[in-house]
């Protein structure tokens, strides 16, 4: 059932051509260089230090890792991290 609703979905935005990252639900990542990341669609903080960033998604988990990190701004969905970004993960 869910991979019928999540084709219904890609269907529909590909149809209205609607970003996927709205319809399917999907964190949007914005980096510039090794130095901000802005991230869209996030559910919550899991864990944050001055090397680790982890977020909930709606399916997963965001990792960035690196170094000075720090949270300039943090929205309900949004979030926006400067520092030295070294790696970005994505876990379902």
């Amino acid at each position: 059932m869910r991979r019928i609703n999540r084709k219904l979905r890609k269907m529909a935005a590909d149809l209205l051509d609607l970003p996927q990252d709205v319809v399917m639900d999907l964190p949007r990542l914005t980096m510039i260089g090794d130095r901000q990341l802005y991230i869209e669609n996030h559910r919550g903080v899991l864990h944050f230090s001055s090397d680790k960033l982890r977020l909930a998604l709606s399916k997963g988990e965001l990792e960035v890792t690196g170094s000075d990190l720090v949270i300039r701004t943090i929205w309900t969905e949004e979030v926006f991290v400067e520092g030295i970004i070294k790696n970005i993960e994505v876990r379902e």
